[in-house]
């Protein structure tokens, strides 16, 4: 009598990797768990809630993956080793080439990821939403110390810089979705900056 093979183990990893490109791809809500088990491998309905309990679940722990992978283009926002306008500039620059990629869904799941839900997925919105506004904040603080450290103007032109770059930013992901190249937007991030340099204080070296 034949023998059968050992299944095949389900691979965590692997099936995370693939729900975030769908997820990323298409949204929250358009994302049924049948497309989420067949990219994860045709796994059955009894691992995936074993392994991740429910599609809320598993997109809460997605958005924590891609921020720790993709999303690591913001944390020069954060880094107090930069000087401000280095670190505004990195994070714009590396997130127009990571959101421009072709390999790749296009765009910032944190963005795009859950936008116009129902009620009752509201709080995976607001998951988003808190993202969003984390890096409103981590922009204000670098222009904040930026004022702070003498380089820049306190002014009414450089109080709007922090909203100007985070509508920057959350509008690039429209853009690279529809074809713009990363060349283009590192053309517009380099006029952008222009806002910040026409306020900059001369400062000795």
């Amino acid at each position: 009598m034949a023998r059968t093979g050992r299944p095949r183990e389900f691979d965590r990893d692997k099936a995370l990797n693939a729900a975030m490109t769908l997820f990323w791809a298409q949204g929250y809500e358009p994302t049924s768990l049948t497309q989420l088990k067949s990219c994860m491998g045709n796994i059955s309905p009894a691992s995936f809630y074993a392994a991740f309990g429910s599609k809320e679940a598993l997109f809460r722990e997605v958005v924590q993956h891609y921020l720790a992978t993709y999303g690591q283009v913001m944390s020069p926002l954060w880094d107090e080793n930069l000087i401000p306008r280095d670190a505004i500039e990195r994070t714009l620059r590396g997130s127009a080439r990571m959101q421009a990629t072709r390999t790749h869904p296009c765009g910032c799941l944190v963005v795009s990821g859950a936008s116009n839900c129902s009620p009752e997925n509201k709080a995976v919105q607001a998951l988003l939403a808190a993202e969003r506004q984390r890096t409103r904040t981590g922009i204000r603080v670098c222009v904040e110390r930026a004022i702070a450290r003498g380089e820049l103007r306190d002014c009414a032109t450089t109080a709007a810089l922090p909203d100007i770059f985070a509508t920057f930013f959350h509008g690039m992901t429209c853009e690279a979705r529809d074809g713009m190249t990363s060349t283009h937007l590192d053309a517009a991030i380099t006029s952008l900056l222009t806002l910040w340099d026409a306020n900059a204080l001369l400062t000795t070296p």
